[in-house]
Parts: C-alpha cells; structure tokens; sequence
C-alpha cells in the first residue's frame, strides 16, 4: 500500500484521514451515550476490543459502561478488559437476546459483509430489535474508492476484472489470492449501500454524512427504536 493511501485509509495512523473520521464519528456516539443514563450496555456488532482501546474510550471514566462484542468467531486479542466481554453470534439473528436488552447498539462497517440486501434487512432489523438505540455506520457506495480493497472504482468492475486483480495484486487489505474461487469469492462478498437503500434499512434514522473533499465516504444512520 503506498504511502498516499495509508495516509488515507490506515487507522492505526492517528493523522490518517481514516483515523480522524473515525474519531468524529465516534464523538458523535459518545454525544449520544450523555442521553442513557448510567449504567450503559452496549452491543457492538462485528467490534473489537482494539477498537475501543484505541479511541481512548475504556480510559474514560465518562460512564459506567458494559460493551458485549458479538462476531462470527472469536476474536483473539493480546489485551483484555474487565467492561468488555466477547460473544459468537449472528448479526443476522442474534437469538439470544430480547428485546430492547441493550441501552445502544453500534457497527461500524459491518452491514456491508453480512450478505445480500434481504440479509442486510435481517441485521438491520436485529439492531433495531434488541437495542434501545443504534449507531451504524458503512461506507458509501458511490465513493470513487473502495474502502476494502482501496482500488479506485473496484466495486463497479465486472467480477472477472476483480478476480484478475486479487489474483495478481495485493489490494488493500487484502493479500494476493492463488485461488480463483476464493478470489471470486472476497469480491463478492462485500455488498456496499447507497444512501437510499442504506436509508431504507432503517426508515426512521437520522443520518450523517462523512466527507472527503466533498465526496461523501460513508454514512451514519443513528436513532431510538421504535
């Protein structure tokens, strides 16, 4: 990855432009936590604990706070902490939990992997059930550069461009893939929104835009349940 695009996209570099939208979306959420009183649960869907850690968020003694991270698989991690605990589970159906369990419920680009629109529904719905607010974010769409693989317009090639790409290039995130069918497969995997079917999701959101150079990067959409 050259040096321009981590500069952009790398959010373990504090000045990257990654990283610095990532801290103003995340004032914007904890701007929303002053409103639920203490205590706080909150589920983070597809998070990690370098996540928060990063932010500076479990160095703050702003609230008293209880963050479950529900992923596919366990996530492993060099550091753990007493307010955070992992969970298995399924975005799409997250079963175990009731209604309105948690005081908020936050993603950050996750919705874009869980599969086709009709699964994105699935989530979405989920989200809104089990949580008393929701904080979600995905990139846009329509933005010049696929956030992923960081290849600009990669997400409107025809599959067997993409394929050929991930075959004889690192992209992104992503290293050089050997095999076809996997290649074809991580192409096909990350369904980006637009703003209307992202909005669509979640009829009753309030949304946010994040800029770049006037170009909107990703969306937030964050509201109470209904």
């Amino acid at each position: 990855m050259n040096k321009f695009i981590r500069k952009v996209y790398d959010v373990h570099l504090p000045d990257s432009l990654a990283s610095r939208l990532r801290k103003k979306r995340f004032s914007l959420f904890t701007s929303i936590l002053d409103s639920i009183p203490s205590p706080i649960k909150i589920l983070d869907v597809g998070g990690t604990v370098s996540f928060w850690e990063n932010l500076g968020f479990l160095n703050e003694e702003i609230k008293d706070v209880e963050i479950t991270l529900l992923n596919i698989k366990f996530i492993e991690t060099s550091s753990t902490h007493p307010k955070i605990k992992q969970v298995i589970g399924n975005a799409t159906n997250m079963e175990n939990y009731q209604s309105n369990e948690f005081d908020i419920v936050f993603s950050n680009s996750v919705i874009e992997h869980v599969g086709d629109y009709d699964e994105q529904r699935q989530m979405a719905n989920e989200v809104m059930r089990v949580g008393k607010k929701y904080f979600v974010q995905t990139p846009n769409l329509f933005f010049p550069i696929e956030p992923h693989f960081v290849f600009p317009l990669f997400q409107f090639m025809p599959i067997s461009i993409r394929v050929w790409l991930l075959t004889n290039f690192a992209l992104g995130w992503y290293d050089k893939v050997s095999d076809k069918q996997l290649a074809r497969s991580i192409a096909t995997s990350i369904k980006l929104l637009n703003k209307r079917k992202f909005l669509n999701l979640f009829p009753e959101a309030q949304l946010y835009e994040e800029k770049f150079f006037g170009l909107t990067k990703s969306f937030i959409v964050y509201g109470e349940c209904l």
